[in-house]
Formats: structure tokens, C-alpha cells, sequence
């Protein structure tokens, strides 16, 4: 069976390192990420959660870090119990931050897996304008 995903993809002006900070530190994270609390120690095989608060509603998702690589890759599962889907491992995405350096830049690129019935066009509008406040927010400092 192929996986279906999905991309986004922005280039930054700033470091890969820069970049790194801001998708992994709590606080950073909290200021793109719509407003997300994040837990994690980062290791691969420990749980990672998201929680917040989206359009009113409260939400806690979950996962799991799968690689580490600084300043170049991370990579994740996602569950969410908003979907209304059963927490069954078919409805978990994997999402895999590649960072590149270009000169002064560095282009993210996010590749998303799809479950069952999403659209690609739904999960790459989501991580366009979450890449595109990654963008803001770095670039301000």
C-alpha cells in the first residue's frame, strides 16, 4: 500500500540553527504553532504532545518523536482526537521537518502522511500558513 502525503515547503532567511531553535523550543513553538503547549524531551521513542486551544475548543494531541537530526530533520507522529477518529494507528500522520541550508536561508520543507478520507489540498493549506508563520516569526526575532 503507497502512502499518500502531502508538502509544504518556505524558505527562511536565517540559519538552519536558527530555524532548529524555533521548531524546537516550547516557547518558540507556542508563537507559530497556533498557540501550542508542546512537551517532549525530543529523544526518538518518547511521546510528544500538543495542547491548546483551537477556535474555542480545547484540544490535547499526541505522538511520538521518531528522528532527530539537528539543524536538519525531525520527524513525528500526530494523533488527534478532534478528527473524531479512533486513536488507532492508521489515523496517526507522520510529519517529517527537513531543513536545508541555501546561503543565508534555509528551506523547510514538511511532508505530512494522509489517513483515511483527507484531502492533500486541506493538510498542505494547514502547513503553508503554518510554515509561512514559522517565516514571520523568525525573521522578526
Amino acid at each position: 500500500m503507497t502512502t499518500r502525503t502531502t508538502t509544504a515547503e518556505v524558505k527562511i532567511s536565517a540559519s538552519p540553527t536558527r530555524v532548529w531553535t524555533a521548531l524546537t523550543e516550547p516557547d518558540e513553538i507556542k508563537a507559530y504553532f497556533f498557540g501550542a503547549d508542546v512537551d517532549t524531551t525530543w529523544e526518538p521513542g518518547t511521546p510528544i504532545a500538543w495542547r491548546g486551544e483551537y477556535e474555542g475548543q480545547t484540544y490535547e494531541d499526541k505522538g511520538e518523536v521518531l528522528e532527530v537530526e539537528p539543524d536538519k530533520r525531525l520527524v513525528v507522529t500526530h494523533f488527534s482526537p478532534l478528527t473524531g477518529k479512533p486513536d488507532l494507528p492508521e489515523n496517526y500522520h507522520r510529519v517529517r521537518w527537513d531543513l536545508h541550508a541555501e546561503g543565508d536561508r534555509t528551506e523547510v520543507t514538511v511532508e505530512q502522511s494522509l489517513t483515511e478520507g483527507e484531502t492533500p489540498d486541506a493538510a498542505q493549506e494547514n502547513w503553508t500558513n503554518v510554515l509561512r508563520q514559522l517565516k514571520e516569526h523568525v525573521e522578526r526575532g
